[in-house]
């Protein structure tokens, strides 16, 4: 197929954008070890490890371990990352160390609920069903400005603006108007990370 001589240079200057913002985002989780994040209890045991570049809670049916935190605390960002979970395991991404975009193996129900896969937990569910079936990867790009945070899941933009006025429980603490970490939860079952970067947005 030959391309039409305006064609291919936008496909360069898109091309471009997109390496433009990709180099923005700044990379979480290295791919090879836990550098730049520690568990919440010390004294907990962690099934964390990294496996063929992968973030992996290995938790057994049953089992409970630690949630793992960022050394660094954010205010204004924007986060991408990448997670797998069986059916019926459960984890969640916390945003500031407060407020948790839930993770959760319940593709079987296909119903957005405020404890479901994609819910800003038990404070507003998604608000339409767009997680995947268990086991496959799922993409996130979280924007939190202030009190307000969108969420795209698998490229559905399942909240927008959503006002997160308090923490969603299991929080670090809940000085909401502070900047936190990013913490996984790991305390509740089998799940995968991989591609967790961040890209720091200006202050108000």
């Amino acid at each position: 197929m030959k391309l039409l001589p305006f064609v291919l240079p936008l496909l360069l200057l898109a091309t471009s954008f997109a390496a433009e913002e990709a180099k923005d985002f700044k990379p979480l989780f290295n791919g090879k070890d836990l550098t730049g994040w520690h568990v919440r209890n010390e004294k907990g045991a962690s099934a964390w490890k990294v496996v063929d570049g992968v973030l992996v809670n290995d938790l057994k049916t049953g089992e409970h371990g630690v949630d793992l935190i960022t050394d660094r605390k954010f205010w204004n960002f924007t986060v991408r990352y990448e997670y797998s979970v069986p059916d019926g395991s459960n984890s969640g991404f916390y945003l500031r160390g407060r407020h948790e975009i839930q993770i959760l193996g319940d593709h079987k129900t296909g119903k957005a609920a405020k404890g479901g896969n994609g819910a800003i937990y038990q404070h507003t569910e998604p608000s339409t069903y767009a997680g995947k079936p268990g086991g496959e990867w799922q993409t996130v790009e979280a924007t939190m400005i202030g009190n307000k945070v969108t969420v795209i899941l698998n490229g559905v933009k399942i909240h927008d603006n959503v006002t997160v006025e308090r923490a969603t429980g299991s929080e670090l603490d809940t000085k909401v108007n502070e900047p936190g970490p990013f913490f996984l939860q790991g305390d509740h079952g089998h799940v995968s990370f991989r591609n967790i970067q961040v890209k720091e947005l200006p202050k108000e």
